[in-house]
């Protein structure tokens, strides 16, 4: 036996300490960096596990009416909102060792290294459901050592600030399955119409079966590949124990019905109500255009998708094709301001301008309401009366100005406030501006929420100063409340993917009119139906009298580019207006009928199935019967009377003696008795 040379033992110790000097050093210096990365994940935080996702957008009755993807679709749902089968599929042909790992599998990473080696080329991948989500959430795809580098460190922070579960969850909802779906939920959407939580095992495990290779493995681009896949995610959830042999082979077997609804170019739901929506989101709510578009919110809105139906229906009964004439429609509850129904405009496909929130037009009569309510505020009553004459009036800087009445119409005569809104007569309406003072009728605009600028001439009265549908929408309603402010609403709630109310509409109990003096209005609007008011011409809503079937209020507008009508029942206030973008005169009679048509139309068949209501009088407001043409108390011998309501105390005291006269007039002279009896009997 070989003896070793002390010199030489002592030099192999010398040796062998050192490497477990510099070993220890090494175990020390790796431990030590362990522990920065993990000090350094737990002191930059848990990072957001958000990623972009389609916001939705629901009607008033919960149906989706839209989507906000940039061709993506994106949802999140939590893992109880997954069929378990999904979880089970994914984490076995994606990662087996994820419950058990923290965020690295070493023995993967190593098996891949030599198979990579052997083959000389990248053949077997080595990557984590952590490391995957860390990739897909924060990084870009560019293959760096440094982007590998932040892959690791965004994985540690993941596996350190985060539970399994809620990896998992954020992996499958952000993985792409092909085809814009991201997500789970976005994917049994798309490949079979139903939610994740609805999924098959067959079906499952065809999906989980996509993401290694969406282009490759989709079944609509090829489904044997597809289906070989699906073989081989069912094989490992049966090596990992989820599922036996035998039900791997049914799920296998088991047919597979596809979902093609999306290759059905779909009509969009009320477009330009949409784009409203989007506009509030932005300017009310102060959310950028990515949250708009990717922030996964769920957009509950005000639509109703019935009466949204009916309005485009209407316009494209009433408008022919061949025509070139605009329109644009709003529909409001007048007791919350919920806009009901919205279009702006013919075809969304062929112009995005939306008329009826951006377009400002000459509302003409129908911004008559707002001045006779100022003059009722300042005295007036329905019985009124001035002079309907052709009239010049003669201001002191010299100027002058002469309305005219429609066809040049006139009662050359006096008649009530209650005729002049229900006839629409012009010179009466100035004659009112003009004596009440122009400032109240702009005071009285802004109280209803008009912010269009208003210039401060007579022909205010008429409606010269151009304004917005949809602020005379609000302002109807406003009228139809009695007086309590309300707004425009389009979003009642908006919710954030995480299920959490970031936003909910709230109702203002603010009185800004005169309830007694709005009720009373709105009664003067009714009268735009009623022929009793019939004078030197009809009432303006002659033409629709037969289709009305319940009370309304309204007044329609007509001027030489634009047609109006706005009217309202209790429960609901639409407007229609009618005209050429370019304001070219409308000059067919048919055309200037086109607005009251599609009004009274929408109406009566959104309300179809609502009781009927009447106005209910205020407190303040007394109602008596009139004789229509002076606006006095009637009398039996009146051959017309109509009940009529004011503002208690201004209601008349004097009763019309007009047919009285008359009578005694054409009745013959009495007889004079000729005997006793008839003597004794007139004496009696």
């Amino acid at each position: 036996m070989e003896i070793i040379p002390s010199s030489r033992f002592r030099g192999t110790v010398k040796y062998i300490r050192a490497l477990v000097f510099i070993s220890l050093i090494l175990a020390i210096l790796f431990t030590v960096c362990i522990a920065a990365v993990i000090a350094l994940a737990k002191f930059e935080g848990a990072p957001p596990l958000a990623v972009p996702q389609t916001t939705v957008f629901y009607a008033d009755d919960g149906t989706k009416i839209g989507e906000s993807d940039n061709g993506q679709k994106r949802y999140w749902v939590s893992l109880h909102d997954m069929a378990p089968s999904v979880i089970e599929a994914t984490v076995a042909v994606e990662d087996k060792k994820f419950f058990e790992h923290h965020g690295f599998d070493m023995k993967r990473i190593i098996a891949a290294i030599i198979a990579d080696v052997k083959a000389m080329r990248k053949v077997q991948g080595a990557s984590t459901i952590t490391q995957q989500y860390a990739r897909n959430l924060f990084l870009t795809l560019d293959k760096t050592w440094m982007r590998k580098l932040q892959e690791a460190l965004y994985t540690i922070r993941l596996e350190v600030n985060y539970s399994k579960q809620d990896i998992l969850e954020g992996y499958l909802n952000t993985i792409y399955y092909g085809h814009g779906a991201y997500g789970i939920e976005a994917a049994a959407n798309y490949y079979f119409g139903k939610s994740a939580k609805q999924l098959t095992l067959s079906e499952a495990s065809m999906l989980a079966g996509i993401p290694k290779g969406p282009s490759y493995y989709s079944p609509f681009i090829d489904e044997k590949r597809a289906k070989a896949r699906q073989k081989t995610v069912l094989l490992s959830m049966v090596e990992s124990g989820y599922i036996s042999k035998k039900e791997a082979e049914q799920a296998y077997e088991a047919p597979l019905v596809y979902s093609r609804d999306h290759e059905v170019a779909k009509k969009q739901i009320a477009p330009y109500f949409q784009d409203v929506v989007k506009q509030v989101l932005r300017t009310k709510l102060g959310l950028n255009e990515r949250t708009i578009e990717m922030g996964g919110l769920r957009v509950y809105t005000s639509l109703d998708p019935k009466m949204q139906t009916i309005a485009e229906q209407q316009i494209r009964q009433t408008i022919g094709p061949a025509s070139a004439i605009q329109v644009a429609l709003v529909a409001m509850d007048p007791r919350t301001g919920e806009v009901k129904a919205l279009v702006g405009g013919r075809d969304y496909h062929q112009s995005q301008y939306n008329r009826a929130v951006q377009a400002e037009r000459q509302p003409g009569s129908t911004f008559k309401p707002f001045l006779y309510y100022a003059a009722i505020e300042q005295g007036f009553t329905p019985s009124t009366e001035m002079r309907s004459e052709l009239t010049t009036f003669t201001f002191d800087d010299g100027s002058t100005y002469t309305p005219h009445n429609y066809n040049n119409y006139y009662a050359n005569d006096t008649i009530t406030l209650a005729q002049a809104i229900a006839l629409s007569d012009n010179v009466f309406a100035v004659k009112t501006h003009l004596f009440i003072g122009e400032e109240q009728l702009v005071q009285t605009a802004k109280k209803l929420g008009i912010t269009s600028k208003l210039k401060k001439v007579p022909s205010l009265a008429l409606g010269t100063s151009p304004v917005k549908v949809v602020e005379m929408v609000n302002a109807y309603s406003i009228l139809a409340n009695n007086g309590k402010k309300v707004e425009p609403v389009f979003i009642k709630k908006i919710v954030n993917h995480r299920g959490e109310t970031i936003y909910e509409a709230t109702q203002s109990d603010e009185q800004v009119l005169d309830p007694d003096a709005a009720f009373v209005t709105t009664e003067l609007m009714t009268g735009m139906f009623d022929p009793k008011l019939n004078d030197y011409t009809t009432v303006t809503g002659q033409t629709i009298i037969n289709d009305i079937t319940r009370p309304y209020a309204g007044k329609s507008g007509t001027t030489e580019t634009d047609s109006w009508m706005i009217g309202y029942a209790p429960q609901l206030v639409a407007g229609v207006w009618t005209g050429y973008d370019r304001a070219e005169k409308i000059t067919k009679m048919a055309e200037k009928q086109y607005a009251k048509k599609i009004w009274v139309q929408f109406m009566e068949k959104s309300l179809q199935n609502e009781p009927v209501k009447t106005f209910k009088p205020t407190k303040g407001v007394v109602g008596v019967y009139i004789n229509p043409d002076n606006g006095k108390l009637a009398t039996r011998a009146c051959p017309v009377k109509r009940l009529t309501y004011y503002i208690f105390g201004t209601e008349p005291t004097e009763y019309c003696t007009d047919h009285l006269q008359k009578k005694k007039k054409n009745k013959p002279p009495k007889a004079k008795p000729n005997n006793w009896f008839e003597k004794f009997f007139e004496w009696f």
